[in-house]
């Protein structure tokens, strides 16, 4: 199943993309679940597939204003320096990572596919960053390694857009450059894992402009997934819907020389061919 939040009169709503469109499941599954967060944590979607089966779309995705698929994660975590060669990105000839580098970002900075990333007035450096995004079902503490696959609901998207020249402002953080107004996307739908095996292998591609920026795949991952669910429960617990952000590949437009940064108008796409593409247009902040 395919779940893809998205506005209808101005007000978020839920559903199932399925061939020509979207069933709207906010009020049609029998218990009350107000968003996919809900749904999740009621455990609930074997009465998400009842309530589609055999109905007709009740609109044209193409029509929908599309919002990240988890409106309001408890925890956006996000993970870096995670696929093969990436340390080699920075230069520094620093060792392998012996743990994941991690950040968390607010959903304030996240958008929907299809809508408008910011390019902030502060700031030429908005980069891209394509990512897989691994999304809780079962929620959980100190997890087992051997366990850590039943605890995944499902995979989603993302473009962890980064402001570059805001990541060294503090000492000791990246958070700033990491959570300007609408600089990244999540979407365009959660593809659930009864019909996406998490385990993959999972391929990632990045365009801008249709040029292909990044590509990779989970195999060539330093923290595999079910690595990265034992490790952040072992110091937090993990909730239904909270998003785990996988790590970009090499190619990420400040890794070039000169940089690449993105300008008003660039289209990018991010894409997995087992969950769909992540599409969104950079326009300028107003």
């Amino acid at each position: 199943m395919r779940l893809v939040s998205y506005l209808s009169d101005g007000e978020p709503r839920y559903g199932a993309a399925v061939d020509g469109g979207v069933v709207d499941l906010t009020r049609r599954i029998g218990r009350d679940f107000s968003d996919v967060k809900a749904l999740i944590a009621a455990n609930a979607l074997a009465d998400a597939q009842e309530a589609v089966a055999g109905q007709k779309p009740d609109h044209a995705l193409e029509s929908l204003v599309l919002l990240p698929p988890v409106l309001a994660p408890e925890k956006l975590w996000c993970i870096g320096v995670n696929y093969a060669e990436r340390n080699a990105e920075y230069k520094d000839n620093s060792d392998l990572p012996k743990y994941p580098s991690l950040f968390v970002r607010s959903m304030s900075s996240m958008t929907g596919s299809g809508q408008p990333l910011e390019k902030p007035k502060v700031s030429e450096q908005l980069d891209y960053e394509g990512e897989l995004v691994i999304v809780i079902g079962q929620g959980g503490r100190h997890i087992p390694r051997e366990k850590a696959w039943s605890h995944i609901f499902g995979m989603t998207l993302c473009n962890e857009g980064t402001i570059r020249d805001w990541l060294r402002h503090g000492k000791f953080n990246v958070t700033q450059g990491k959570n300007f107004d609408r600089s990244g996307s999540i979407g365009p739908w959660i593809v659930t894992s009864d019909e996406l095996d998490p385990r993959g292998p999972h391929d990632i591609i990045t365009r801008v402009n249709g040029e292909v920026r990044q590509q990779d795949t989970t195999e060539r991952l330093m923290f595999p997934f079910d690595f990265l669910i034992s490790y952040l429960s072992t110091f937090a617990t993990l909730k239904p819907g909270d998003m785990i952000v996988t790590g970009t590949p090499t190619g990420a437009g400040a890794r070039f020389d000169p940089p690449r940064w993105l300008r008003v108008g660039d289209v990018v796409e991010v894409e997995s061919s087992r969950i769909g593409v992540l599409r969104n247009t950079v326009a300028a902040e107003q």
